[in-house]
Order: C-alpha cells, then structure tokens, then sequence
C-alpha cells in the first residue's frame, strides 16, 4: 500500500514538474525574438503609445489544447494510398519523455487525448501505446482517451489488459467490398478487414469500449452504400471524411504517397453524404472543416500547421511548452467547436448497452 501511494506521489510530482518546465520553456521561447526594451510601469501612469503589432500578436492567449491528436509513430503495416501522415520517419518517444509531454498537456487543459500513426500498435505489440492509455486514465485522469487504428494487429489479450482505460477505439474501415480495400491499400496478407473490423466490434462490446468507425471517401468508393453495415455495426459515431490532399505526404514531389487519384469533388462528397442521410450517428467532415480544427502533435511532440496546404512543425513542447508551441499550429478552434470536435466522449457519460 505504502509503495503504490509513494509511486502516485512521484507521477503527481513529475507531471507538476514537467508543466513547471514547460512554462518556463515557453515564457524564454516567446521572449526571446521580441527583443523589446524593458520598462517600469509607475502607479497612476499609463502608456499611451501604440503597441508594436508583433507584440501584440505575442500577447494574444493561446488556444486551449482541449483535444489532441498525437501521432507518436508515423510506421504502418498498411499502404493506404491517401494515407496524409505518411512513414517518413522511424522515430518514437521514448515512454517516459511521452509522459512527460502528456502532463504538460494536461496542465494546460487537454480533456481528451486521441493516439494515432502510423498505426499505434506497431509499436511494441501494443504496449507502447497501452502503456500511455494507462497513464492518461489513471495517472493523469483525463475525461476521455481514445485509439484510431487499422485495427490489424489489436488482440484480445490487449483489451484484457488496457480496455478498462480506454474510452472510444476507432477502427478505420472505407468499404465493405474487400476488392475496394485492396484497391485502397488497407491490406495485409491474406487477412480479411471486414471480418476483423465485425471482430473487433464484438470485443468492444465485452469490454465496454465505445467503438467508433473513421471512412475516408475517395474515388475507389463513393458510390457505395454502406448504409445496411454501418447500421448493423452500430458504432457511437461514424466518422466520414473528405479525401484531403497535404503537400509532401501524399502530394507533391517530396511525398510518399500519390493521393489525386483518391481526390472526389465537393458535390461528389455531398451526394455520398445525402446518400447515408439517415444513419443517425453520421459525422460529416469536408476538407473545409477537417484542415485546421485538428490539434496534431507529431512523433517529435510539435504541433503540425497545414493552414499553408503542407504540415510545418512548430518546436517541440518538451522544449518551448505547450503555450509557445500552440501558437505556431494554425488551430481554428472556432472550427473545432463548429465541427462538432467536442461531444460527449467520456464512456462513464455514455448511454450505451454493452
């Protein structure tokens, strides 16, 4: 008893001194290029000289990272075509540094963390990312913890193990025609993915994880009727995005990907999306929306700005914090709370029959 409290008391201690860190990090980040003079301010006076507009931008307050999306691998054993966070890197975090930018987050306010790839179960079997599921639920308490995957390489003995901490798992599925998912790329070996995503399905149900189901529509299936499987699946949320094209991951010279054959017109997206009108838990994202309402954290723990139509990294939180490197993300958090990004996401306030 007296171990487990003293260990508590070391991971509280630890995410108090990583956020210190962090803040101190991000007030020399933010300082630094300003290179403004230094003044006292007397009592009774008041500067009447208009504010420089570089400081003024500096001293706008920084979006509150409610949601994050960390994609701490960029490795996948699929080669989806439209794939826009592609393997350019093999790099991950080791587990402590990951915790330590996790706490930093949850200090400045993260409700809910999403983990994402690359496919997060590559990464040692699972572990890696049971690991930091464990530690948002039960070290840093966070409201919601949820995992988007392929769903490939999930077992079962993993959900003995780590579903008591995860909220939502999202398995990425764009047809129910296995021929297509080939076409698309979402494909290992001679496993079927339909049939593992109705696997997986199940497994949620036992261990009460709320499943969700992401679509990417594009060329290869927007024409089809999913309309029968998705209600049969009944997922809390169906996620269905617009292809999006993003320079130099799956578009433009330096990219690994060549995803213009994937890419549907606004109108072709409409009419899929008017196609499946009465699926109850459909949610809609166009590349409208979709572009800046995420908060994407990469490998390295930067944030990834794709206003410009490409992912340009801000600075590491683990070196600036998370306020200096916020500002550097392009988030619309207006778009965030548009788009629906908040919702009811903690499994404890879900109404759902396991």
């Amino acid at each position: 008893m007296q171990l487990a409290v003293l260990g508590r008391l070391l991971s509280v201690g630890r995410a108090v001194l990583a956020a210190l860190r962090g803040r101190l990090g991000a007030l020399c980040w933010s300082l630094a290029p300003l290179s403004l003079p230094l003044s006292l301010s007397l009592p009774g006076w008041r500067d009447s000289a208009p504010r420089p507009e570089r400081e003024r931008e500096w001293e706008d307050a920084a979006p509150t990272p409610t949601s994050v999306n960390y994609h701490f691998t960029r490795q996948c054993n699929y080669k989806c075509g439209f794939c826009f966070h592609t393997a350019k890197t093999s790099f991950v975090l080791p587990l402590e540094e990951a915790k330590r930018g996790l706490a930093m987050l949850k200090e400045a306010g993260m409700e809910k963390i999403n983990f994402s790839g690359g496919e997060p179960f590559l990464q040692d079997r699972g572990e890696f990312v049971g690991k930091l599921v464990q530690f948002c639920k039960q070290e840093l308490e966070l409201p919601s913890v949820s995992i988007v995957s392929n769903g490939s390489l999930i077992r079962k003995q993993w959900f003995e193990k780590y579903g008591e901490y995860l909220d939502i798992l999202a398995i990425s599925c764009d047809s129910f025609d296995e021929d297509v998912n080939i076409l698309i790329g979402r494909r290992q070996g001679k496993k079927n993915h339909v049939e593992n995503l109705h696997k997986l399905r199940q497994w949620c149900r036992e261990y009460a994880v709320a499943f969700k189901i992401n679509s990417v529509i594009n060329r290869f299936n927007v024409e089809e009727d999913m309309n029968e499987q998705i209600k049969a699946l009944n997922p809390v949320r169906w996620k269905v995005f617009q292809c999006l094209l993003i320079e130099g991951e799956n578009s433009g010279e330096d990219a690994l990907r060549e995803a213009e054959k994937f890419v549907i017109s606004d109108e072709d997206f409409d009419r899929f999306l008017d196609r499946h009108k009465d699926v109850s838990c459909l949610v809609p994202e166009s590349n409208q929306k979709m572009r800046d309402s995420y908060l994407i954290l990469d490998e390295y723990m930067r944030f990834l700005n794709c206003r410009n139509g490409r992912k340009e990294p801000s600075k590491s939180i683990l070196d600036v914090g998370v306020e200096a490197a916020i500002k550097f993300s392009g988030f619309d958090e207006k778009m965030f709370l548009r788009r629906g990004g908040k919702y009811v996401w903690s499994k404890a306030d879900m109404k759902l029959d396991w």
